[in-house]
């Protein structure tokens, strides 16, 4: 079902006053059973209701998002470092499967249950592996990072991004290799560039700008391995069956947002049974941070009505 959002985001909001983000209330690291450590940030009351944050490309659990937001509906908001990114300990050749079984481990640890999950970005991906395993009991897909190397975006994709999705099938060793070259302010610039002005200013703002490029350098502390086998995990076709996820799901992009789906998502809410499709006017991938309140509160409600 796809929905426009002038009226239906609007529908029971709060008009909550917010910024666009914060820092966090708690930081901490738990060990997993093989003695790795998974690196977690959380905002909202402790006894709130758990929303797992799957964070985008290259940043580490800093950047939260729904400041102010997250207190006033009762949300305690967890973001998760990566294996590799931030402070969580690296785990070379890991697939979605093993975030997915990194984030039940945590969520025994840290008394979440089976939380609502949201992807952003290359986050998207690892939060479907999560509902599609049973760790979610619902999600939402925010500006997700789409399985560009399904055949029906072959024709579509620019000559750049199709090259890569091309490399990454056919030598994904190099491929892994090549994004461990970027860096911090190599992120940085490329957002920056590819970014429509609605966008930027958001990404701009002098708080948010501050979060932002704190956690591009958190997640790139240990390196760039971290991104980089996440890259490649994205781009690659994706392990596990869309098909057969049975949770609520609402699939949201903003209508000015280029770089995260060739259609905005259109061909992956048909693919999820059930999925709400959401496209937003007036924004782009900045989506996350200027309509959290309205994604939280559609998310809410499925826990609430689990439809």
């Amino acid at each position: 079902m796809k929905v426009r959002c002038e009226a239906s985001c609007s529908k029971a909001m709060m008009l909550i006053m917010t910024g666009y983000t914060d820092v966090p209330a708690r930081l901490g690291e738990s060990a997993l059973s093989d003695g790795r450590l998974l690196g977690w940030a959380e905002w909202g009351p402790m006894d709130g209701v758990p929303v797992l944050l799957c964070p985008g490309a290259a940043t580490s659990r800093w950047l939260g998002f729904g400041a102010g937001v997250v207190e006033a509906l009762g949300v305690r908001l967890v973001s998760v470092d990566r294996p590799g990114l931030g402070v969580s300990t690296p785990a070379r050749g890991r697939t979605f499967s093993d975030f997915a079984g990194d984030v039940r481990q945590l969520c025994a640890l840290r008394g979440l249950g089976r939380p609502v999950v949201v992807g952003n970005s290359q986050g998207a991906p690892f939060a479907l592996a999560c509902a599609a395993e049973g760790v979610a009991s619902a999600l939402a897909v925010v500006s997700g990072a789409d399985e560009v190397a399904r055949p029906e975006f072959a024709s579509v994709l620019d000559a750049n991004l199709r090259g890569l999705v091309e490399r990454t099938e056919s030598d994904l060793a190099g491929a892994e290799e090549f994004f461990a070259g970027f860096t911090a302010d190599a992120m940085w610039d490329m957002v920056m560039a590819g970014s429509p002005g609605c966008d930027l200013a958001v990404y701009q703002d002098p708080d948010f700008a501050a979060g932002y490029r704190r956690a591009l350098d958190e997640g790139f502390a240990q390196g760039a391995a971290g991104y980089a086998r996440d890259t490649v995990l994205t781009m690659g076709r994706w392990p596990f069956a869309l098909g057969e996820i049975d949770v609520p799901v609402d699939i949201w992009y903003g209508e000015q947002d280029t770089s995260h789906s060739p259609d905005n998502g259109a061909l992956l809410a048909a693919r999820v049974p059930g999925a709400h499709h959401h496209v937003v006017p007036g924004i782009g991938g900045a989506l996350l941070w200027t309509h959290a309140e309205s994604i939280l509160t559609f998310l809410l409600e499925k826990t609430i009505t689990d439809q």
